[in-house]
């Protein structure tokens, strides 16, 4: 099993070239009171150039532009792949279709779960990285805390959890370790202290926390100061249709601390995609009940917003929805996921477009 990885460890920028297709999103110090966040200028972050790499397994390559990833020494192409859908909606074939577009595109980060499909999303990209020999060059991100056989974040169970998940991943360390919600029947400094010998133990490489209130992890930073692991990064739910939830104290505690967000449900389950946009047009599942609750007055002004913009740059929909998200100060990396390998490339195509403030302006007020 591999236990290195090839994701830079310099400050930059990535960028992919603009596309046409559509994506689906099938589905992530002390604190200092802020007032605002500016929302509509880009951060100047410093960029390494782009390259060409060939992977013997895999093909040739595009390693574009990367950004980093707060302050873990990470860099990578600013969008994750969501493997929410791997093992379940997506068979082995389809999902390895996906791995292998992503990675030829250059994408680098690969965002799973222990309870994603009771763990087979693990063990497909774990063969996937395996099978192709990637995992070098991938930045690999799992959480635990859900799996029902594995459930909570006591550290006996922290501990045989992420063995199992190694063990699925094929691989000897993982690179984010995220604490997969709150267990508030377990004391953090305990949990915390179970990660902070995983890492000792060269298991995992840095942590960070899904779905934490504001006030866990202000917790969490207290006891950072106190020598436990220190939460880098975090994931939550976050897009054009799901902003209030994250915009106010979670956004104001992350921008303090200096937390990367990984925001999951990107394209808001696949609908600001564009593909769905009457009910009649919704499936009768679960994942399009989901769709379905976005398709009123405020939902049809979003995606109005979106097309026009996306009509003046000929690009997808989908890719300005990622882009609005790469425009916030706080994020450092959407998630998204996918249910075809030519949906792909819309979403990396969002590394490269630098939304104007009208732009913006126009987004936020649909959005509001």
């Amino acid at each position: 099993m591999s236990g290195r990885h090839g994701v830079s460890q310099h400050r930059g920028v990535n960028h992919a070239h603009g596309v046409n297709q559509h994506a689906v999103d099938d589905r992530s110090s002390d604190i200092v009171a802020t007032p605002t966040i500016e929302r509509t200028v880009a951060t100047d972050v410093p960029r390494t150039a782009a390259r060409r790499e060939t992977n013997a397994l895999s093909g040739p390559i595009t390693v574009p532009q990367r950004v980093r990833l707060a302050d873990t020494g990470f860099e990578a192409h600013p969008l994750a792949l969501g493997g929410s859908v791997f093992g379940w909606t997506l068979g082995v074939d389809d999902a390895e279709a996906v791995l292998d577009r992503f990675a030829a595109l250059g994408g680098t980060i690969v965002d799973t779960a222990d309870s994603y499909a009771s763990g087979r999303s693990e063990s497909i990209v774990g063969r996937w990285m395996a099978s192709r020999r990637t995992r070098d060059r991938m930045l690999l991100t799992t959480k635990v805390g859900r799996l029902p056989e594995r459930r909570g974040l006591d550290p006996e169970t922290l501990r045989a959890a992420v063995d199992d998940s190694l063990a699925r991943l094929r691989t000897d360390v993982i690179d984010v370790l995220y604490l997969h919600g709150e267990d508030r029947d377990v004391p953090l400094e305990e949990s915390l202290g179970a990660v902070g010998a995983l890492i000792e133990a060269g298991k995992v490489r840095v942590l960070g926390a899904s779905d934490f209130s504001p006030e866990r992890l202000i917790e969490a930073r207290v006891l950072a100061a106190n020598g436990l692991p220190r939460v880098q990064l975090t994931t939550t739910r976050y897009n054009l249709m799901d902003r209030r939830p994250f915009e106010g104290a979670p956004e104001l505690v992350a921008h303090a601390q200096g937390l990367g967000v990984l925001p999951y449900f990107a394209l808001a389950n696949g609908f600001l995609g564009g593909q769905v946009r009457r009910r009649a047009e919704v499936r009768h599942d679960a994942r399009g009940s989901r769709l379905a609750q976005h398709l009123g007055r405020r939902g049809h002004r979003v995606l109005a917003a979106i097309d026009e913009i996306a009509f003046a740059r000929d690009l997808p929909p989908a890719t300005i929805a990622i882009a609005w998200l790469l425009s916030r100060p706080t994020v450092v990396a959407p998630v998204a996921g996918v249910s075809r390998p030519v949906q792909v490339e819309a979403l990396l195509a969002a590394g490269s477009v630098e939304l104007h403030r009208s732009e913006l302006v126009e987004l936020d007020r649909a959005s509001a």
